[in-house]
């Protein structure tokens, strides 16, 4: 097993609605199903590391609502590793509303003001015996410490560039050593344009290893002063919600086990995939065995 991944950032109880298709308008319609479940990007990929064999721990924030008490037990259920949790009084836990069509694209609506954003919140430690910092984009404040931290502890960095505004995504992703852009952040932090162009304006104003994931395209990669593409997997999609997540998780735990950058994408890929065929959730989260199984079945293609 390699060593301790600590994710830092959001965890959200997600309130799902499926719809036959995503609404357009100002119209009421009767759901086809409905469920709560895990969510957020740095507690998602904590359980996807978990789930795939790695070792994980959670920093990050929630209240002493039944909210937060649902993400504490289905992640303590998991096997992810809470000490670096706080639970704030009175605090509410963030959620969300997802709207998720047929087809498995969704809409989602997020309140996260109800938790105070500041790093005091991070705990107190120094992150030894950690193999990878992976932190978000969506806590700030408390991932630029995290990451300053590891820096001075020379661990390696990966950022989860989901979105926000362009002057704390370039501060965050300058304390990286991977950085790894949703569509939307990527816009955020070099706005409009061909994909490929905005990557190269991306790696120009940040260092190391840059990517933008894409979705059913899959994800692009700069590395050595040149664009890699990475496939997706091809699956029938149940829902998407919370793939970008799992694939940062997983890309995570990729390097954590000495796989090079490339290759934990592919890994990473084979995660977010089967994540999107199951949906399900955090209890439709994929372990390790069909992973590996997905990753030999494309290599003998």
């Amino acid at each position: 097993m390699s060593g301790r991944i600590v994710c830092v950032g959001n965890g959200v109880l997600d309130q799902v609605y499926e719809v036959e298709v995503l609404p357009h308008a100002s119209v009421k319609t009767t759901a086809l199903n409905f469920r709560e479940s895990g969510g957020g990007p740095a507690a998602t990929a904590a359980l996807a590391i978990a789930r795939l064999g790695g070792r994980a721990s959670w920093w990050g924030r929630v209240g002493d609502d039944s909210a937060g008490g649902a993400l504490r037990i289905a992640l303590t259920r998991h096997g992810v590793d809470l000490s670096g949790l706080a639970i704030i009084a009175g605090a509410r836990t963030v959620r969300a509303a997802v709207i998720v069509d047929r087809s498995g694209e969704r809409c989602i609506f997020v309140d996260r003001k109800g938790l105070p954003s500041d790093a005091a919140y991070l705990p107190a430690d120094d992150l030894k015996g950690s193999a990878i910092l992976l932190a978000d984009s969506r806590w700030p404040e408390g991932s630029e410490l995290a990451l300053k931290r590891a820096g001075a502890a020379s661990i390696p960095r990966v950022l989860d560039a989901d979105g926000g505004n362009a002057e704390m995504l370039a501060r965050l992703a300058g304390l990286a050593d991977h950085v790894v852009f949703s569509d939307e952040g990527l816009t955020d932090l070099v706005g409009d344009g061909e994909i490929e162009a905005r990557l190269q304006r991306a790696a120009q104003r940040v260092q190391g290893i840059v990517a933008v994931t894409c979705g059913a395209a899959g994800s692009l990669w700069w590395i050595d002063g040149k664009i890699a593409r990475v496939g997706a997997f091809s699956v029938n999609v149940r829902d998407t919600t919370g793939c970008g997540d799992v694939f940062h998780g997983a890309y995570a735990l990729g390097l954590a086990e000495a796989m090079p950058p490339l290759t934990a994408a592919r890994f990473a890929s084979a995660a977010a995939a089967a994540k999107a065929a199951r949906g399900m959730g955090w209890d439709g989260m994929p372990d390790r065995k069909l992973i590996d199984s997905m990753m030999r079945e494309e290599q003998n293609k």
